[in-house]
C-alpha cells in the first residue's frame, strides 16, 4: 500500500514538472512569435504604404481596410509559424535529451 503512495506521488510530481516545462516551452514560442510579428508587420507595412502612396493603381484600388488587412495577414502568420516551430523545436530537444537520460 505505501508503494502505491509512493509511486503516485512521483508520477504526480513528474506531471507537474512536464506542466511546468510545457508552460515554459509555451512561453517562449509566444515570445519568439510576437517578435517575429513585430518584424513582419514592419516589413509587409513599408511597401505596402510605399505603393499606396506611389502606385497608381494602389493608390485606387487599397483603402486602409485593405492595407490594415495585408499588414495584419502577415504579422499573424509570422506569429503562428514562428510560434509553433519554436515549440516543436523545445519539445523536440527535451525529447531527445529525455531518449538520452533513459539509455545511459
Amino acid at each position: 500500500m505505501a508503494k502505491n503512495v509512493v509511486l503516485e506521488r512521483s508520477s504526480l510530481a513528474a506531471l507537474d514538472q512536464k506542466l511546468a516545462m510545457a508552460k515554459k516551452y509555451s512561453h517562449e514560442g509566444v515570445i519568439a512569435g510576437a517578435k517575429a510579428a513585430v518584424v513582419a508587420s514592419i516589413a509587409a507595412a513599408i511597401p505596402t504604404l510605399a505603393s499606396v502612396r506611389m502606385l497608381p493603381w494602389a493608390r485606387a484600388n487599397l483603402n486602409p481596410t485593405a492595407q490594415a488587412l495585408i499588414i495584419s495577414t502577415a504579422a499573424g502568420a509570422a506569429y503562428f509559424i514562428v510560434a509553433d516551430k519554436t515549440v516543436l523545436a523545445t519539445a523536440r530537444k527535451n525529447s531527445f535529451k529525455h531518449l538520452s537520460n533513459i539509455e545511459a
